[in-house]
């Protein structure tokens, strides 16, 4: 498993591991749901875009990807800003998430950079 892959894994436990955390404790389902399906998304779309049928279906999956991960972004912010979350929760998971999205934006460039790359004849 890549590094992306694996990092995206436990990433998506760690949603799992909070959606039952908001619901159980927090008696929160709406937001924790939406985070749950954004969250553990990222890892999917990677695992689908590393059996992409070619490069540019690859970069599509992967910016997908990264679109999720912008959005759970988004999420962790809420829940913090509403207080289901402390600050430590926020900050550990966040760091996580902007981890993978420079993991992602990475591999999308490298794989731009190789298309673009002039054919030497």
């Amino acid at each position: 498993m890549s590094v992306g892959l694996e990092k995206s894994m436990d990433f998506a436990v760690r949603i799992v591991n909070l959606y039952n955390y908001l619901c159980k404790e927090k008696n929160e389902f709406v937001l924790s749901k939406q985070i749950l399906r954004s969250g553990t998304s990222i890892g999917a779309m990677l695992n689908e875009g590393k059996y992409g049928e070619s490069d540019l279906d690859f970069i599509h999956k992967f910016s997908i990807a990264q679109k999720e991960c912008a959005e759970t972004l988004y999420w962790l912010l809420l829940l913090y800003k509403t207080n289901y979350i402390s600050e430590q929760q926020y900050k550990s998971l966040s760091d996580n998430a902007n981890e993978l999205i420079k993991l992602i934006t990475s591999s999308i460039r490298t794989v731009k950079r190789r298309i673009n790359k002039p054919v030497n004849r």
